[in-house]
């Protein structure tokens, strides 16, 4: 199965071992054979994260060590940025062609990145953001883990 990992994941799955094992339990994301993808955004967010909170050298190590695992995709290229575009203009409720049935969801523009990774990489998409729910179905599947 191929998995594009939102950033609140990769810091849980790190951070809480009762989760780590609830995730493995279901999913096996590092045991069993997937395919496991981040966007460039989330290495982002993430090295921003651990110098706001100054996180030592080895929780650091940690860290990158688990980020080697995953295939990092970029967003430099027309298809992921027009696909960022159909989401967005999706949850906005301005789509010409799909209809959103609910009130405009403003997400957060690296949010939208990692969906249009989601989307362009025909991925499942694990987070515990419900903020991807209206792109369920829409555009890929969602896993969401709740905590």
């Amino acid at each position: 199965m191929k998995y594009v990992l939102d950033t609140n994941i990769i810091l849980l799955y790190l951070r809480d071992e009762a989760v780590q094992k609830l995730i493995e339990a279901e999913y096996e994301l590092l045991e069993g054979e997937n395919d496991l993808l981040i966007s460039v955004v989330t290495l982002g967010e993430i090295r921003s994260i651990a110098r706001r909170n100054k996180w030592g050298k080895r929780r650091i190590e940690i860290v990158e060590e688990f980020l080697r695992e995953m295939v990092v995709i970029d967003i430099r290229f027309q298809a992921m940025i027009d696909a960022y575009a159909e989401i967005d203009t999706f949850s906005q409720g301005k789509h010409e062609t799909k209809s959103l049935n609910l009130s405009a969801r403003n997400m957060g523009k690296n949010d939208l990145w990692i969906a249009a990774t989601a989307l362009i990489t025909s991925s499942k998409l694990m987070t515990t953001d419900k903020d991807f729910l209206h792109l369920d179905k829409a555009y890929f599947d969602l896993v969401l883990i709740e905590t």
